[in-house]
């Protein structure tokens, strides 16, 4: 019986990681929590508008901000009070442990993502902000000013943050590329990805368009699930095609 080569006996085992932020990391969407509570009426019909496809995330995203009545401590006391998953400071330090590079990549806006990772107390790349990519905002009196620095042009899906361009720019020789979400902005991200961690509307999504993928409900299922691939413990890896876009996918089973 051959036995399951450990990470350092496979010189292309390299796991790098992504996340997105607003319903991942955080247990509610924050964006949808600032205009359900801070904006005038309207943003409702803007999100429908981007979930029947009419417009990109970062038109709406734009439209609905512009929406927003709001100072500075207003904002940051209902950031502040925005729950986390529990189970993320001590995931994100199981891959710094083990020198997994992770990244967060969100529609959602830096200005808030360093808030509430400085609440979490996290470190390295992703606590000084290198790691993050999202969306730009800033307060100004009372209105949100936002900027997409991360939405490349021309761009087919006028995503507010091209997940995955920075997905395929940095993965590079890394394997497997895993990504963690929860929404539709997620979808296009999950086609440069190995492994892919859904729940909520990517696991229907994913559901629908048969690309595999495992459920979660937090970081630690998450953390179990990585804890073989990464130790080369108790697990063995096996590529299996989409019966929907005939690319491969790479799905974990664990013994």
């Amino acid at each position: 019986m051959t036995k399951t080569p450990s990470p350092s006996s496979r010189p292309s085992w390299r796991p790098i990681v992504f996340s997105d932020f607003d319903g991942t990391i955080t247990q509610i969407d924050v964006t949808d929590e600032i205009l359900s509570e801070l904006a005038h009426p309207g943003w409702e019909e803007i999100e429908q508008e981007w979930v029947r496809g009419a417009i990109g995330s970062r038109e709406c995203l734009g439209r609905q901000m512009a929406l927003v009545d709001t100072s500075e401590p207003e904002l940051n006391a209902l950031i502040d009070s925005i729950p986390v998953d529990p189970y993320f400071a001590d995931f994100h330090q199981f891959l710094r442990k083990r020198r997994v590079p992770f990244y967060v990549v969100s529609d959602g806006f830096d200005y808030v993502i360093r808030r509430v990772l400085g609440r979490c107390r996290v470190e390295g790349p992703l606590g000084n902000g290198s790691h993050i990519f999202a969306s730009a905002l800033r307060v100004e009196e009372r209105r949100l000013l936002t900027s997409f620095p991360h939405s490349p042009e021309p761009c087919e899906h006028g995503c507010a943050t091209c997940k995955a361009g920075i997905i395929q720019r940095l993965r590079r020789k890394h394997r497997p590329v895993v990504f963690i979400g929860d929404g539709l902005s997620d979808r296009f991200a999950v086609e440069m990805s190995d492994l892919v961690f859904a729940k909520r509307q990517l696991l229907a999504y994913c559901r629908e368009k048969d690309i595999a993928c495992r459920p979660f409900e937090n970081f630690a299922d998450i953390q179990v699930a990585l804890q073989g691939e990464l130790s080369g413990e108790k697990s063995k890896v096996k590529v299996r095609k989409s019966a929907a876009e005939g690319r491969k996918l790479l799905v974990s089973s664990f013994t």
